[in-house]
């Protein structure tokens, strides 16, 4: 590495309890016609971003892009990317591409789990386990049952894939219904299509972002419409879900229970009414989790900036947002 300030920065923070240390240190290796340092500081951060015309990390706050001279790329570690100052960054010319794709595979594993667990009852099982108590009880059958996944980008195909060999009838809800998709049938947003979807729903995934169309999109109404024996599995944003409404939904049983691994407020109080309920499962949003995390990013910056240095041409970069 040269003394002189870097041209890709990896800023200092962490995602998934995973060090950035990891992802500079393979990143760099990937990039070996370039000069690649991890910010440890602020200082740092102030001092590197000055002429590197690419950084990656979690986030990026306006106070150090004013610092930026030549910048002209900012690569997420996510996949959301409506936390980062995007009027700036486009004011700036600066491209912005974020992390779509890599969480796909480990996402759809822990929905598939979600789903066998419910369909099986393992909880009933583990519960009884703890008390040593050999006890009969009846399980259910996924084949046959109706999964309707809201949201066909990288993890729901992902997911779809998965349950293909469970046969089971697949439902797909995504903003353009008019593209088709993996599933067996594909509707949009419309409120009368997610309604009759929704009726005819065992299974109900979750895997899309929070935008205006999909916040509270499941609130009391839909709770109502959703048959009794139905699960809800949510892996997209804790806010797509009215908490309340979910909460009176199990109470008074109107869905068999939940899968959550995003919860709105997050993280979740310990006091919260959610805790008690034993037909719902939560796990500490760490469905993203997996230990090729950074390795699957590294793959698609690197290819990014290779791309840039050879052509100064962003609109050619992967997962251009």
């Amino acid at each position: 590495m040269s003394n002189d300030t870097p041209d890709v920065l990896v800023l200092r923070s962490d995602t998934h309890g995973l060090p950035a240390r990891e992802y500079a240190d393979i990143l760099d290796a990937q990039l070996p016609d370039h000069d690649v340092r991890l910010a440890r500081t602020p200082a740092k951060e102030r001092e590197f971003i000055e002429h590197a015309t690419v950084v990656s990390g979690v986030d990026i706050d306006e106070s150090l892009l004013e610092h930026a001279e030549d910048l002209r790329l900012f690569a997420g570690v996510a996949a959301g990317y409506n936390h980062l100052p995007l009027d700036t960054l486009r004011e700036m010319d600066v491209a912005v591409t974020n992390a779509s794709g890599i969480h796909a595979p480990n996402i759809a594993e822990q929905v598939v789990g979600y789903v066998l667990a419910f369909s099986r009852r393992l909880q009933t099982g583990l519960r009884q386990q703890h008390r040593h108590e050999w006890r009969h009880y009846q399980g259910d059958e996924l084949m046959g049952s109706t999964v309707t996944v809201v949201g066909l980008g990288a993890i729901g195909t992902a997911v779809v894939e998965r349950l293909s060999g469970f046969d089971v009838k697949t439902i797909g809800i995504r903003y353009t219904p008019e593209k088709g998709g993996p599933t067996d049938e594909v509707v949009g947003f419309d409120r009368e299509d997610v309604h009759d979807a929704l009726a005819r729903t065992e299974y109900l995934i979750i895997a899309a972002p929070l935008t205006e169309t999909t916040r509270e999109l499941l609130s009391s109404d839909e709770f109502e419409t959703l048959p009794p024996n139905a699960t809800v599995i949510n892996v997209g944003r804790g806010k797509i879900i009215d908490t309340d409404a979910l909460v009176t939904a199990i109470q008074t049983n109107q869905i068999n229970g939940a899968a959550l691994d995003v919860t709105d407020p997050e993280p979740l109080p310990a006091d919260h009414p959610l805790w008690r309920f034993e037909n719902v499962i939560i796990t500490p949003h760490n469905a993203g989790h997996s230990p090729k995390h950074w390795n699957r990013l590294a793959d698609i910056v690197a290819d990014n900036v290779t791309e840039l240095s050879a052509t100064d041409d962003t609109g050619s970069l992967v997962n251009l947002v």
